[in-house]
């Protein structure tokens, strides 16, 4: 992917949101390698800002970068769409400190940006492609990363009522961008906007360009464009806020009551590891040889659990092993908690464990039990396949799953078989037979 500018300057004029004034905002075409530059042409100097999360100072129901005395509030929407319909290169022009609202969507710069007809230019594009999971709480609210290869955002928007919850998973491209984000509004509780105003926010706020939420009534000057616009919008500012990294992203984001905050916090976080890969990969530790189950041991606390198994938050699937059985059998549990991040998508209102996940902790149980039963110092059992595959029952926040799992075959510490069972209550709900093989730590993916 090459990437892009625009072929000719384009201009766009209205008010402010939260400072009430009057601005043009000009988008210039800018070479290969400039990225997106802010320049506040009615200050001393026409100081220029780059927006990044480094430089946020403000998180008060919108985005505000400062470098010095240049400052530029509500920036997401204007990065929204850049991002969106995949601009990397643009200097913008503004004679005011906040980009105009105009009717609270990003559409308008929508088709601004096509109006300039976007064009390629000789360079690659640069992405951030996230390659380890990350994530973030702010009390009800939470955001997770996970690596994909494309930008997927899945949200679920909600007040504290649960009256206006909605939810929403998109692969973002230009064509979705346009078509299924851009045109979101901006909305806010009715309850909200007098502590907004003594807070100095929203002086340039009306109708015209926000949608007001009172009780179980939408108060617009439009109809809703969206079934689900409330949560459209908030996909349309997590795609602005985590532009903010300073290259566009890969990854899978999936957020539950997002704000401008917690979007900023992710960024943060995946900015430092935009950081740390261009620094380069730091010295590799030795690594050291796998703890196996000793021939005495008749059970394993978490400890030992992790010093036997890679795996961590959140795909570690086994919490407790409660006994062996001989050299062959053991049992294993998993609490299964609201907490766990799938749920959020797995899903809303209705949450179930996903069957993969069962046969995961089945996995992770017999991969114990075989690295009990061979010569495996320095080694770890890697899952192979599954075979005999049977689901029997939803498995719920609350439950524990009980694994039991028993080793059928062992060859030479090189192939091994497991037949598995997950139980509730005592009932069956997952069963599975299961190979792997056994691969050095440092070979392990």
């Amino acid at each position: 992917m090459k990437q892009r500018t625009l072929a000719r300057e384009v201009s766009i004029q209205g008010s402010a949101l939260h400072t009430g004034e009057a601005v043009t905002l000009t988008m210039k075409p800018a070479p290969a390698d400039h990225g997106i530059v802010f320049k506040r042409i009615d200050l001393s100097g026409s100081p220029e800002l780059r927006p990044r999360v480094d430089q946020i100072t403000d998180l008060v129901r919108a985005t505000t970068i400062q470098n010095g005395h240049a400052k530029i509030h509500t920036v997401e929407h204007v990065l929204s769409a850049l991002h969106g319909c995949g601009v990397d290169n643009v200097l913008i022009e503004m004679n005011a400190s906040e980009p105009p609202i105009m009717d609270g969507s990003a559409k308008p710069y929508v088709n601004m940006i096509l109006q300039g007809e976007p064009v390629e230019q000789d360079k690659d594009r640069e992405y951030f492609t996230l390659d380890a999971p990350v994530s973030v709480t702010r009390g009800d609210s939470s955001i997770i990363a996970l690596p994909c290869d494309e930008l997927k955002i899945s949200c679920t928007s909600a007040d504290n009522r649960g009256i206006h919850t909605q939810h929403l998973s998109l692969s973002i491209d230009p064509d979705v961008y346009m078509t299924q984000v851009a045109a979101a509004r901006t909305f806010t509780i009715y309850e909200d906007i007098e502590e907004l105003l003594k807070l100095g926010k929203i002086k340039g706020g009306s109708l015209d360009c926000a949608v007001v939420i009172k009780g179980d009534k939408i108060i617009s000057k439009e109809p809703l464009r969206f079934k689900d616009e409330f949560v459209r919008h908030k996909i349309l500012d997590i795609i602005g806020d985590v532009l903010l990294l300073g290259l566009p992203l890969k990854a899978h984001i999936i957020a539950t009551r997002p704000g401008h905050a917690i979007n900023a916090e992710l960024t943060k976080i995946l900015f430092e590891k935009l950081q740390e890969k261009k620094k380069g990969p730091k010295k590799k530790a030795a690594t050291p040889a796998a703890k196996t189950p000793q021939p005495g041991e008749t059970s394993l606390d978490i400890k030992r659990v992790l010093e036997m198994l890679p795996h961590r938050y959140p795909f570690l699937m086994i919490d407790r092993v409660l006994e062996f059985i001989g050299d062959t059998e053991l049992v294993a549990i998993k609490n299964v908690t609201i907490n766990e991040p799938y749920f959020q998508g797995h899903y809303p209102g209705e949450p179930v464990m996903p069957g993969v996940l069962q046969i995961e902790a089945m996995a992770q149980a017999s991969g114990i039990l075989l690295l009990r039963n061979a010569n495996t110092d320095g080694k770890t059992a890697l899952f192979m396949s599954a075979d005999k595959v049977k689901f029997r029952r939803a498995v719920r926040p609350g439950d524990q799953l009980v694994i039991n799992a028993k080793l059928t075959k062992s060859r030479g510490g090189k192939i091994g078989v497991a037949e598995a069972t997950c139980t509730v209550g005592g009932n069956v709900v997952s069963s599975a037979e299961l190979m792997f093989g056994f691969v050095d730590i440092e070979a392990a993916p």
